[in-house]
């Protein structure tokens, strides 16, 4: 049975190219040192899953995996959930554990440090890492700000003017200030036709949960020198660079930073160019707590989720989830993570047992385990794999005794962690917030242009008043008035006609008298 094993597993394991040893099989409760478990370096952009209950191990595989990778010249970018993953820029001090795991598994344990940058939302721990809201874009800030569709369209319809007229988002001061614009201010005739009518109950809401956002210190994400992406795939002495956000101090919004990680993954995903199949990743991309990406997502946002995992595969890009359970994954988004490390699970609830036959579903069945049982017994630092093989083969399900990490375990000293976060050369880069020109300020001047614009139509308008009341009164006293030479030619008038009177009363006078003469 254990030639058997050992035939099945270095024939699913043994792939043509570099690769990543994650361990040796487990046979009967006995680690195998000849079935090594080896995941194919040109399948790490197939994605994967690293789960398992608490406690298990998971984030120490995220960092066996990291090391190997950074080993192999390819960079790293992890969450970090509590701030403990520092230690990978210290060499672990050998101790009878790990000689213990490393010897299990044929693998003679060597300390080594890794190269690694230290980032953080709030600044507080690490470089600064941010990025404009226009960049972030309306499905995600939606998701911040726990919008439903009506209010996530007036959003979009926001950022689709925003763009037409060139208005630069950054911050949420931004936001707020086109929000006020377009509902209740100058622009919202302009808006009407082309985009539709903001009601007053949509912005208020939109509004005020910014505000919520803003009282709970994370505007800070927000603004520039935006991160630039490229500076995610940094090498050292050949080594790929291990980038680590830590979230220690915003552990509390985990709609923030789960989102932040989507972001990245999604400017990751529009600027770099289509490679095809790689003898190895350009960088992966490991997602811990994944589950907090999902809860209560809307349909745009898993829908824009699945799009991003299926499609970044192409741009050299490899993403792996770490959560508790599979059942955590949206099915849509399981269905692309072709590497699988299954940490041991617990039936301790119903529940639990509901997740663990769910679990079981997802595996290909084995001549070997019994697999309900073998996920409730696996050890810390043990897990059931299966990735995919230089073919793209899902491999035979093994039970796998893990390699153990060489760098440190857990944080480094906080003099250290200071030296590596002032020492990069991306601290000076980031460390400053800028302020440059943006929605906000060019709406500002675009209101006061149009304020001096209309009190000069309105001088304008009440100058033509007044030259026209002007001609008015002068034609009505003209009407009353007569010119010197009108009056002249209109006494000439009179007497030429009285003239004319007394002359024909002459006339008649004397051929009066005539007649009586005659008679």
């Amino acid at each position: 049975m254990e030639k058997q094993f050992i035939d099945k597993v270095v024939s699913a394991y043994s792939p043509k190219g570099a690769f990543i040893e994650l361990g040796s099989g487990i046979l009967n409760g006995q680690v195998i040192r000849d079935a090594k478990v080896k995941l194919p370096l040109k399948m790490m952009n197939r994605h994967g899953l690293i789960a398992g209950a608490t406690g298990t191990g998971k984030t120490r595989t995220l960092q066996l995996l990291a090391e190997q990778l950074s080993d192999a010249g390819v960079p790293v970018f992890m969450l970090d959930v509590k701030g403990d993953l520092s230690g990978l820029s210290e060499p672990a001090v050998p101790n009878a554990a790990l000689l213990e795991r490393g010897q299990a598994v044929g693998i003679p344990f060597e300390p080594a440090a890794f190269p690694v940058e230290l980032f953080s939302l709030s600044g507080k721990l690490g470089i600064p890492m941010r990025i404009t809201v226009g960049d972030f874009g309306p499905i995600l800030l939606a998701r911040i700000l726990d919008l439903n569709d009506t209010q996530t369209g007036v959003l979009s319809a926001l950022f689709k003017y925003a763009t037409d007229t060139q208005l630069p988002l950054v911050d949420l001061a931004d936001v707020k200030k086109l929000l006020a614009y377009l509902s209740d201010g100058p622009g919202a005739d302009e808006i009407k036709a082309d985009y539709g009518k903001i009601s007053s109950a949509s912005a208020g809401t939109i509004l005020r949960k910014i505000v919520a956002v803003e009282q709970q210190g994370l505007t800070a994400v927000f603004g520039e020198k935006a991160f630039d992406i490229q500076d995610l795939f940094g090498r050292v002495d050949g080594r790929g660079v291990i980038s680590l956000l830590n979230i220690a101090d915003v552990q509390d919004q985990p709609l923030l930073f789960s989102t932040f990680l989507l972001s990245l993954l999604a400017q990751l995903f529009k600027h770099l160019p289509e490679v095809g199949d790689l003898d190895k990743p350009k960088l992966v991309f490991f997602f811990d707590e994944a589950h907090l990406l999902f809860n209560g997502a809307s349909k745009a946002f898993l829908s824009q989720v699945e799009q991003i995992v299926r499609l970044i595969r192409s741009k050299g890009i490899g993403v792996f989830f770490c959560t508790q359970a599979a059942s955590d994954i949206p099915e849509s988004v399981l269905g692309q993570l072709g590497n699988r490390v299954q940490h041991a699970l617990r039936a301790f609830t119903p529940n639990d047992a509901e997740n663990l036959r769910k679990t079981v579903k997802t595996y290909p069945s084995s001549e070997f385990y019994e697999l309900d049982k073998v996920l409730t017994s696996l050890g810390i630092g043990q897990a059931l794999v299966t990735v995919l093989n230089d073919k793209g083969i899902p491999t035979e399900v093994v039970a796998t005794h893990l390699v153990p990490a060489r760098a440190v375990m857990g944080p480094c000293s906080p003099q250290h962690y200071s030296e590596i976060t002032r020492g990069s050369a991306l601290y000076n880069t980031y460390k400053d917030l800028i302020v440059n020109r943006s929605a906000a300020e060019l709406l500002n001047e675009r209101e006061k242009l149009n304020t001096q614009q209309a009190a000069l139509d309105k001088a304008h308008q009440e100058a033509v008043k007044e030259r026209e009341k002007q001609a008015q009164r002068k034609e009505t006293a003209g009407s009353r008035r007569q010119t010197p030479l009108e009056a002249a030619q209109a006494q000439a008038s009179r007497t030429l006609a009285r003239e004319g009177v007394k002359l024909l009363g002459k006339l008649a006078t004397g051929l009066m008298n005539a007649f009586f003469k005659k008679k």
